[in-house]
């Protein structure tokens, strides 16, 4: 995992004023950010994940997450892997009887499946190097700190179209 930076989530918000709902992670260690434009049914799932909703029947993430379990395997770990073309990719890891299996993702699937399950995130330096936005004065910091509290605020019915 040493070519890989771990990544907290802080949330999911909507982008103004295109009103497309991105995700936001951020290095763990470190003061880049990555915003990462998602479709409105993974921003809701992944507002619910955090959230800690859970509805009457299972929503597609929560679907694949039972499934995993029943199979015996458990998610390891999501890598944002690559943008082109202003396309992000991800790398879904499963573990399974000790052997890693590989699958390729988009990363709101991935980071919603990862939410409900406690997986740990991470992006490769590339993707941070491309895509990274530092934040480094104090009035930046205001501005995440104030993100912040704007997410916390935010309930999954936000994010319905």
């Amino acid at each position: 995992m040493s070519d890989t930076v771990p990544m907290d989530l802080i949330g999911v918000r909507i982008e103004y004023p295109t009103n497309q709902p991105i995700v936001l992670l951020r290095e763990t260690r470190g003061k880049r950010y990555l915003a990462i434009w998602i479709g409105a049914m993974e921003a809701t799932a992944i507002a619910y994940a955090l959230e800690g909703v859970t509805t009457p029947r299972p929503f597609t993430h929560d679907l694949l997450r039972i499934t995993t379990e029943v199979l015996g395997a458990q998610v390891a770990r999501v890598t944002v892997t690559e943008l082109r073309d202003s396309v992000y990719y991800a790398d879904l890891v499963l573990n399974q009887n000790d052997e890693e299996h590989h699958v390729s993702s988009r990363p709101s699937d991935a980071i919603a499946l990862a939410a409900r399950t406690g997986a740990p995130l991470y992006a490769t330096p590339q993707v941070l190097e491309d895509a990274g936005i530092e934040i480094k004065d104090e009035e930046q910091e205001a501005e995440v700190e104030r993100f912040r509290e704007f997410l916390e605020d935010l309930t999954p019915e936000d994010f319905k179209t």
